[in-house]
């Protein structure tokens, strides 16, 4: 639960010297001792006591934003007092299973949570020295995912979906199938011995019905146990949203490296995220920047995004999948934009695969995991792993112009191993990446990929090595 705790202060000092109440915004006047990102409280009119936090302050004015918004507060009747603390986040391992409103307060009916620790929200930076390179496979189930963009432990990682496209759907998959899993060929690699794992799962401006889904998703799955739900509505309060990714961070921190869990944190959706920075920002009069939307935001995603990753002498891990959704489709627009520089590559769902009916419909050839080197081969995945990965993105791109060219000349025009080209790609789009909810092993995502190969004769097989052909390439043709 979202919680201060005051430093030594003379709390009973009230301040009734507002001058403005705009928006979700409060601005007290002849202030002293004020800190940046200070909590305060709100008591209005009728007793009610309201959070709110510090976003700005000189030598005798503040401004103050309202955690659930100035309904009812007047300017002559308004009380502040200052805590002398930042927001902080009770933290305990009996989060896990629980449903969570943005500010970390149960939803669910269950009791209250009683925290172990109390921890700031807006948390610690990692020092850069005691970092670890990540280079541990996380296996999602989603073979579009784990086969060619394969997320390790520690990175960061976006999805770039568009309205409609079922990126909440694929985020719910992943995060009832994610484990840390290794080995080549080995029992773990089979998903018989999995490490310690936790999701943290942040929902940010979702509606109603999303919400239910959301919920029946996990108590439906057997993930429920190892997942902490957060869940910001989008009838909450703008300024709730801003803290719901922060509060999902701190309990992710809290299970990696209090109780060293592998935690997957999953950010949904992030374009939420900013509309609420914008709409802060606008109400504070800032100066816009690009779209209106401030010109700190790249700070304030890196703020969140680069509290991911692995500590030297800790086993556990941070690691993110951020979903948000690009307005009109726009690759280009801020929130994808600054979120790519941010982040170690991305993964693009496609609205035409969509159409087609192909689920999850990811669009692997402007996907990219810039860590997917580190934490697939011998030891971790396969050893056949990275050659098989680029001959099918090497026949998928090919068959793609195909397609192209065929819409110019017509299939008549094309040779034998053009066709053969053109039926893989196909099939790659239907059955590789089109597999539906299953959950795929690593194996046998990299044996579909063979049995996708096999048509193919082994002299079209440039990008794999001759003992690889040898060993999985079934048919010689």
């Amino acid at each position: 639960m979202l919680k201060t705790m005051p430093l030594p202060r003379l709390l009973t000092t009230e301040y009734r010297t507002l001058s403005q109440i705009r928006g979700p915004l409060l601005f007290v006047e002849r202030t002293a001792d004020v800190a940046y990102n200070e909590i305060v409280e709100v008591i209005g009119p009728d007793g009610e006591v309201r959070l709110g936090q510090v976003m700005e302050v000189d030598r005798q004015r503040c401004m103050v934003r309202i955690f659930i918004g100035t309904s009812g507060l007047d300017l002559d009747t308004t009380r502040v007092r200052f805590t002398g603390d930042v927001a902080r986040l009770g933290v305990s391992l009996s989060m896990l299973g629980r449903v969570l409103n943005g500010s970390g307060q149960p939803i669910d009916g269950g009791p209250p949570i009683i925290p172990e620790r109390s921890l700031d929200i807006n948390g610690l930076p990692i020092n850069p020295s005691m970092r670890t390179h990540p280079s541990e496979f996380i296996q999602t189930g989603v073979s579009a995912i784990d086969g060619l963009n394969t997320l390790t432990r520690g990175q960061k990682l976006p999805i770039f979906s568009g309205a409609g496209l079922p990126a909440n759907e694929l985020a719910a998959q992943i995060a009832s199938q994610a484990r840390v899993v290794g080995g080549d060929n080995t029992e773990k690699a089979e998903g018989k011995g999995s490490e310690p794992f936790a999701v943290v799962f942040a929902a940010m401006g979702i509606t109603q019905r999303e919400t239910s889904f959301f919920m029946d998703q996990f108590r439906a799955s057997d993930a429920m146990d190892r997942t902490v739900l957060f869940i910001n509505r989008a009838d909450d309060p703008s300024i709730e949203r801003l803290l719901t990714p922060r509060a999902a961070l701190t309990a992710a921190e809290y299970l990696a490296f209090t109780h060293h869990r592998h935690v997957l944190v999953i950010l949904t959706d992030m374009t939420n995220y900013c509309e609420a920075l914008r709409e802060i920002a606008a109400a504070s009069e800032e100066v816009p920047g690009r779209r209106g939307y401030p010109g700190y935001m790249y700070s304030d995603l890196a703020s969140l995004y680069e509290r991911s990753g692995r500590i030297r002498g800790n086993p556990g891990s941070v690691t993110q999948l951020v979903i948000l959704t690009m307005p009109d489709d726009d690759i280009t627009h801020p929130i994808p934009d600054l979120t790519g520089y941010i982040t170690e590559g991305q993964i693009v769902l496609s609205r035409d695969l969509h159409r087609k009916g192909i689920y999850p419909p990811i669009d692997v050839l402007p996907s990219l995991s810039r860590l997917m080197n580190e934490g697939i081969g011998q030891g971790k995945t396969r050893t056949d792993h990275r050659s098989v990965a680029d001959q099918l993105y090497a026949l998928y791109a090919e068959g793609r112009d195909l397609r192209r060219l065929v819409a110019i000349i017509g299939e008549a025009a094309l040779s034998a191993e053009d066709r053969r080209v053109l039926d893989f790609a196909k099939r790659f789009e239907e059955t590789f990446v089109g597999q539906g909810m299953v959950n795929r092993e690593i194996v046998e995502t990299l044996d579909h990929a063979w049995e996708l190969l096999s048509p193919m004769p082994a002299e079209l097989l440039k990008r794999i090595p001759q003992e690889f052909i040898e060993q999985y390439h079934r048919r010689k043709v």
